[in-house]
This record gives structure tokens, C-alpha cells and sequence, in this order.
């Protein structure tokens, strides 16, 4: 019997592709890319477990993907724009809100987000390389509380509240304030819904309440920065490491012999 294969790294990853089979073991991310996304299909046909999953990867890479797949989640009138038919419809929906939000795709630290005065605005941008489709698009929610949640399985969980008086933008990239949180029994257990429905074995989570109303999924991450949290970056390294450790040696058990590449 051929041994079972665990791959270690990208580079590894090509290397050995063709060679994968049932059970063999990716223990590595991988640069999700727009040429890199049928390998994963193809990967997950064949029976290839990864850690973190293909899905929580896609889903970290992308805020469309995010939007599209957690979307039950997330706050009212949150939308995928891919084109202009998209947004035109829309935009015939008569929405009870004037000032918009988008969001590019693979952005991260609010640098993708855009204000709008009105959605023809946005019409008249989509598709220029001022707002390149897909893009995601809310309503501007003027009451808007954001909480930063990094949830590590069941080894480690902080949150604390993001606010920014000079911008509407919350990330502390753009000055924002950390101020401790105390999550509620409610709010770990609609985290934890979210991580499950995206295969999350840890993530850094964005909740939202708008209007009092909540909670929603903002954004979700595999990793972010820590900025503003209380555990450091050497405890944060050492919690991931043993989270990818207690998978490993639940895998070797059920997968044996087993080779590292």
C-alpha cells in the first residue's frame, strides 16, 4: 500500500499534484488565484482533505465569495454586483436607503470601500477602474456598531469594538479605536454558525449591529491583524500551531503510513 502523502507547502503542492489521492493531506494555504480555483475543485473531487479547508480559504480570499456563500448572515440589502443587469435590477427595487457602500473584492484593511452619493453614482462607476466588477454593495448604514471577534476553535476568544469619529471607516488601519468587548453567550454561538457553515477551524470575524439590530456577518478572515487585541503575536502563532497540530494527529490516526512532502 502506497503511503499517504501530506503536503507541507506550495511549492510541494505542484510538485506532487497528479500524484494526490483519497486522504492525502494538505497541510499548507494556498495563494487562492483565479487560475488556482479549478485545482481546488479538482482537489476536493478527489477526495484531498486540506487545513484550513478549500472553502474557508476561498471565502477568506474573496468578499464576493464571502457575500454570495454566508449572505444569510450578513446585513439587509447586501448585494453581489457582478455587472450592469445586476445592478440595474437593483436598482429597480426601490430601496429604502439613498447613500451607498462598495466593496472590492480582495481588499483588506477598508481599503476597497467606497462611499457613494446615490446608486446612479455607483452606476456610473461600475465597470471603470474606479469600481471594477464584482463588486459587493450595501446601503450606507448611518448606525452602525462594529465588533472585532478573533475566535481560535475552542483555544482562545477576544472581541473588542472598533470606532472611528473621523470615518466612517471602523478599521484601526484608518485610526480607529480598539475598546475591550464582552461577547455574549448569543453572540459565540452565531460566530461559531458562521465558522461552521464556512469551515472555519479559527477566524477573525466582523459582527455588526445596525440600528440596534443584530447580530450580522460583516467580513470574515482566516487570519488579520491583531492590532488592538490583547494576545500577542507570538501566543497568537502558538495557539494556530497547535490548532493545525490536534488536526494532524486526529488525521494520522485514520491515515497510516503517511509520507511528508
Amino acid at each position: 500500500m502506497s503511503p499517504y502523502y501530506v503536503i507541507t507547502s506550495y511549492s510541494s503542492l505542484l510538485k506532487n499534484y497528479l500524484s494526490l489521492k483519497t486522504g492525502d493531506l494538505i497541510l499548507t494555504r494556498i495563494p487562492i488565484r483565479e487560475e488556482i480555483i479549478p485545482l481546488l475543485f479538482d482537489l476536493q473531487a478527489r477526495g484531498i482533505i486540506s487545513f484550513p479547508s478549500f472553502l474557508s480559504q476561498i471565502l477568506s480570499a474573496s468578499k464576493v465569495a464571502q457575500s454570495m456563500i454566508l449572505r444569510d448572515f450578513m446585513p439587509p440589502f447586501t448585494y453581489v454586483i457582478s455587472n450592469q443587469i445586476t445592478l440595474l435590477q437593483v436598482m429597480q427595487t426601490n430601496l429604502p436607503y439613498k447613500k451607498f457602500i462598495t466593496k472590492k473584492d480582495r481588499a483588506n484593511c477598508g481599503l476597497g470601500i467606497k462611499l457613494w452619493r446615490d446608486l446612479e453614482e455607483v452606476f456610473n462607476h461600475a465597470g471603470t477602474p474606479a469600481l471594477e466588477f464584482p463588486f459587493v454593495l450595501q446601503p450606507f448604514f448611518e448606525d452602525w456598531k462594529d465588533i472585532r471577534v478573533i475566535l481560535l476553535s475552542e483555544r482562545y476568544i477576544e472581541a473588542y469594538l472598533r470606532e472611528n469619529k473621523n470615518n466612517f471607516r471602523d478599521n484601526l488601519f484608518f485610526g480607529g479605536k480598539a475598546i475591550p468587548y464582552e461577547l455574549s453567550s448569543e453572540e459565540i454561538a452565531f460566530c461559531r454558525r458562521v465558522m461552521e457553515r464556512g469551515a472555519f477551524p479559527y477566524a477573525h470575524i466582523d459582527l455588526a449591529y445596525i440600528e440596534g439590530k443584530g447580530p450580522y456577518l460583516s467580513e470574515i478572515n482566516l487570519k488579520g491583524g491583531i492590532k488592538g487585541s490583547k494576545i500577542t503575536a507570538e501566543l497568537y502563532e502558538d495557539v494556530l500551531k497547535e490548532i493545525e497540530r490536534e488536526f494532524f494527529e486526529n488525521w494520522k490516526k485514520q491515515h497510516h503510513p503517511f509520507q511528508i512532502l
